[in-house]
């Protein structure tokens, strides 16, 4: 099987060995340099230019090496019919339960206010609260999410969970649909999105949701740039609604320089480096999907087009 990398954000060096000495039969092909597109019959993905894979009319597996699929998805280049596979790579989940827990924790132990304690040269200790007194609250019950959970829970926070359709999860107070979303809202003191990119979660975390949450609670978006309406969280920020705001990822990517966040004191960013795929403990994954298409076989962590995950 001839396999095409398209991938011009991950460095083909941490993936094409481990690949070719996995699959010595297969022949692996760095993009742009494909000899013959005709014969390409897969595609390892990540971020390809627009309309790149139409260049391949024998593809019967497009396999991405990130979890999110909202920009294959939205490139209207994309072959249709050929089965999407997201990557499911354990480290990555690991990764994402840590920056959860980091960002839950500095909230949870006041550590943003102790930092602007500091910049002001100010002694003063706050109250201490216990775990088991703070929800959390998951937007998503997906692999991160169960993840996040899981991890959570262990340290005792109270944890609830939402999702489009029904879940239950050991330990977890589990809602979905419209009602379910405000209950769960109702009770966290801190709000985890970890939503798929879809037209019904683009701009979900908007003005009416913030004024549904607990006064002080704090925002935790590790998901898309897209699901949040930036406008409203600053103004939500600035009457002392939220008590802060962790981002990691933005409408506009890289954040431009004279961006409000930038300088806010309610907001903590970092550059989308919530959780990156990590090509020793995802490449498992996605050998078994290519050694299943060579068989004709559907794969594993396959995308739903029409839910958009």
């Amino acid at each position: 099987m001839e396999v095409a990398f398209v991938a011009p954000e991950e460095d083909p060096r941490l993936w094409l060995p481990g690949l070719r000495a996995a699959l010595p039969s297969f022949g692996f092909h760095l993009w742009p340099e494909i000899p013959d597109p005709a014969a390409i019959e897969a595609a390892l993905v990540a971020k390809p230019p627009a309309g790149s894979l139409a260049r391949f009319p024998r593809l019967r597996l497009i396999q991405s090496l990130w979890m999110g699929v909202d920009g294959l998805l939205a490139d209207p280049g994309l072959p249709r019919g050929v089965p999407l596979a997201r990557v499911v790579d354990p480290g990555m989940l690991a990764a994402m339960s840590e920056t959860v827990l980091a960002r839950v924790l500095d909230w949870h132990r006041d550590l943003y206010r102790y930092r602007a304690q500091q910049r002001e040269r100010v002694w003063r200790a706050l109250p201490q609260r216990l775990a088991a007194d703070r929800a959390v609250g998951l937007l998503g019950l997906g692999e991160l999410g169960r993840q996040a959970a899981r991890r959570l829970r262990e340290l005792g926070f109270r944890v609830c969970g939402w999702s489009r359709r029904p879940k239950e999860l050991d330990g977890v107070e589990c809602f979905s649909g419209a009602q379910g979303l405000d209950a769960l809202l109702a009770q966290s003191g801190a709000l985890v999105c970890l939503l798929p990119l879809t037209d019904e979660t683009r701009g979900i975390l908007n003005a009416r949701l913030f004024a549904r949450l607990p006064q002080g609670a704090c925002l935790v978006n590790v998901a898309r740039g897209a699901h949040l309406v930036e406008a409203d969280l600053l103004a939500a920020l600035d009457a002392g609604r939220l008590a802060h705001a962790y981002l990691d990822v933005f409408e506009t990517e890289p954040l431009p320089p004279q961006h409000p966040f930038w300088d806010h004191p309610g907001v903590s960013l970092t550059p989308h480096v919530a959780a990156l795929t990590e090509p020793r403990t995802a490449l498992p994954g996605v050998i078994r999907n290519l050694e299943r298409a060579q068989r004709g076989e559907p794969p594993e962590a396959i995308v739903d087009p029409g839910a958009g995950y």
